[in-house]
């Protein structure tokens, strides 16, 4: 494995001289398997890219990763190891054979040609909500057999897709050492501090958000020695579940829109240059 040095920066960055005003997708988009360095995430979670990444196995005995022709069942190796852990646990649920994994990251990581802001370092994996109860499926069949959705009322609530099953295979994630935060929408997590009645400390863990109810989105933290990492700020004290009741009535009773808030500016594409500069010579590496 070779290590990302001073001096391999400065000899790559000549090799890139147009890169840093290029959208940097076009380059991560591209990749076609990993960089041939120790595994390392660079930069945050929307603003980074992934050194030495694994690839998870398309077919496991408790996973099986979707949508292949994507090209995005690379991680971290401890992405990949917590799906696999994770993925046993799902297993022991009725009806469950394990989990239908979605998008990781690319190869490199970095930015995507569409799709997600974040997963670009490795650190983030999409886990479908149906239950995978067949682990025997095509690469065909997963292009295109679909997830459900669990959501009702705009997701203010859970409906009758969502089971006990689904509350502990995100307990169990939750409940991972390794595991930042899990974004899910708001009626499920609603639902999760309704039924939760041990311990709930894991549940501060478990935060509403926009969409994420064909599947939940699982953010770990840094590597214990990923200097070059930006975790995200820790979520707030407590369980949260004030916090997402409160999503709930908005999306059942939405406050008025504020007269004069301004109108947010379309987000710009990341070029080369916002991205930590580790991320060109893993790009360059073969």
């Amino acid at each position: 494995m070779v290590r990302i040095t001073a001096a391999l920066l400065i000899a790559l960055s000549l090799a890139l001289p147009a890169a840093a005003e290029t959208q940097a997708k076009q380059y991560f988009g591209r990749e076609k398997v990993s960089s041939p360095h120790r595994p390392a995430p660079f930069g945050g979670y929307a603003k980074g890219c992934l050194a030495g990444g694994a690839q998870l196995p398309e077919t496991g005995p408790t996973w099986q990763a979707m949508r292949l022709s994507r090209n995005r069942n690379w991680g971290h190796p401890e992405t990949i190891d917590f799906i696999k852990d994770l993925s046993a646990k799902a297993a022991r649920q009725p009806g469950w054979n394990g989990l239908y994994v979605g998008d990781i990251s690319q190869p490199r990581g970095g930015p995507m040609l569409t799709g997600h802001r974040s997963h670009q370092i490795g650190l983030d994996v999409d886990i479908w909500m149906l239950p995978a109860d067949n682990l025997r499926l095509s690469r065909n069949q997963r292009e295109n057999i679909s997830s459900i959705s669990m959501r009702r009322a705009k997701g203010a609530y859970v409906n009758s897709n969502w089971t006990r099953a689904h509350h502990e295979v995100l307990k169990a994630a939750a409940k991972d050492k390794r595991v930042a935060r899990i974004f899910v929408f708001p009626g499920a997590k609603v639902q999760m501090c309704n039924d939760e009645k041990g311990n709930r400390a894991w549940l501060r863990k478990i935060r509403p958000w926009y969409g994420h109810h064909y599947h939940f989105h699982v953010r770990l933290a840094c590597p214990q020695g990923a200097r070059g990492c930006a975790n995200q700020d820790p979520p707030p004290t407590g369980d949260g579940c004030s916090d997402a009741v409160q999503w709930a009535n908005n999306i059942l009773n939405p406050p008025p829109p504020d007269p004069n808030a301004k109108p947010r500016p379309p987000r710009r594409e990341l070029l080369m240059a916002d991205l930590p500069q580790q991320c060109r010579a893993i790009l360059s590496s073969r």
